[in-house]
């Protein structure tokens, strides 16, 4: 075999990264690679719909209500 593909070569590693990370955080850097890979495959093939809306379009402008007891005026008057 040739490459990092031997089974030497792999337990190597292993050892390396077990010795880097220790015991404790090597589950949750699995558990955060795993969810991350979940998260990219969901979002390349769509299968996952979010249940955040979707942005209104660029040019889509929403109303905007104005309370009832609001008046508009002129500017102020000064007393000059």
């Amino acid at each position: 075999m040739s490459g990092l593909t031997s089974p030497l070569h792999i337990g190597l590693l292993l050892l390396i990264v077990l010795m880097l990370f220790g015991a404790k955080r090597l589950p949750e850097i699995g558990r955060g690679l795993g969810s991350g890979m979940r998260e990219f495959k969901d979002s390349i093939t769509g299968e996952r719909e979010t249940s955040q809306p979707a942005l209104p379009p660029m040019g889509a402008r929403t109303p905007v209500s104005v309370p009832a007891s609001t008046t508009v005026t002129g500017p102020p008057e000064s007393d000059v």
